[in-house]
C-alpha cells in the first residue's frame, strides 16, 4: 500500500478491483450461457485469471488488490496488514461483488444463476476442492507479495495464471470460487443459496491453513 493512500482510497480501489472480477469473471459465464457457448469454459477461466492480473497491477500498490475477504483475512492474521481495516475492506469487497452482480441481473433478467458456483458433485467433493484452491491461491499470494502489497509485475502474473489454472481444471467440478463475495452476490442477487456455505466455509479456512505452510517453508510469515 502507498503511502499517500488513505483508508477510503484503500476501499474505494478494493470496491472497483472486486466489482471488475465478479462483473468480468460471472459475466462471461452468463454471456456464454446467453449466446450458446460462445466464450466456452477455457474463455472463462482465462477471463478470471487475466481480470485478477489487471486488477493487482491497477490497485495493488494502492490497496494490495486482495478483492477477497479470505486473502484479507489470512493478511490480518499474519499481521501484515491492519486488523482495523479488514472491516472496511470486507464491506468494500462485498460492495463491489453485489453492484457487478446487481447489474449482471440489469443486464441480463432472464439468466437463472448470473454465474453462481455450484457443485457438480457431492457438497464434501467441492468442499475440499475449493479448500485446496484457495490453499494454493494464498501460498501464491503469501510467498509474492511483500506485506500486503504485491512486488509488482511478478504478482499480477502469478497470482492471475493460478487462478486461470485452477478455473481452468476444477471450474467444472466446484465453480473454482475460492473467494467467498464471489460466490454470496450471484447466490443472493439470482437468489440460489444452495449450497453456499461451502463457498464461504472453504475459502477461508483455505486461506488460514496456507500462513503455517508458508511459516515452515519460510521461515517466517513476513517477507
Amino acid at each position: 500500500m502507498t503511502p499517500q493512500a488513505s483508508p477510503h482510497q484503500r476501499c474505494l480501489a478494493e470496491f472497483v478491483g472486486t466489482f471488475a472480477l465478479v462483473f468480468a469473471g460471472t459475466g462471461a459465464i452468463v454471456i456464454n450461457q446467453a449466446g450458446n457457448g460462445v466464450i466456452g469454459h477455457a474463455g472463462i477461466a482465462l477471463t478470471f485469471g487475466l481480470v485478477v492480473l489487471a486488477m493487482i497491477h491497477t490497485f495493488g500498490d494502492v490497496s494490495g488488490a486482495h478483492l477477497n475477504p479470505a486473502v484479507t483475512l489470512a493478511f490480518a492474521v499474519a499481521r501484515r496488514f491492519p486488523g482495523g481495516e479488514v472491516a472496511g475492506y470486507w464491506a468494500a469487497q462485498v460492495a463491489g461483488a453485489f453492484a457487478a452482480s446487481g447489474l449482471l441481473r440489469v443486464l441480463y433478467p432472464a439468466d437463472r444463476t448470473l454465474g453462481s458456483t455450484l457443485p457438480a458433485g457431492s457438497d464434501l467433493q467441492s468442499l475440499v476442492l475449493e479448500f485446496v484452491l484457495t490453499f494454493l491461491l494464498m501460498v501464491v499470494v503469501l510467498g509474492v507479495s511483500t506485506g500486503a502489497k504485491e512486488k509488482g509485475i511478478t504478482a499480477g502474473i502469478a497470482i492471475g495464471a493460478l487462478i486461470g489454472l485452477e478455473a481452468m481444471f476444477a471450474g467444472p467440478a466446484c465453480g473454482a470460487s475460492m473467494n467467498p463475495v464471489r460466490s454470496l452476490a450471484p447466490a443472493v442477487v439470482s437468489g440460489h443459496f444452495e449450497h453456499l456455505w461451502l463457498y464461504i466455509v472453504a475459502p477461508f479456512a483455505g486461506a488460514l491453513a496456507a500462513l503455517p505452510v508458508h511459516h515452515w517453508i519460510r521461515g517466517s510469515l513476513n517477507p
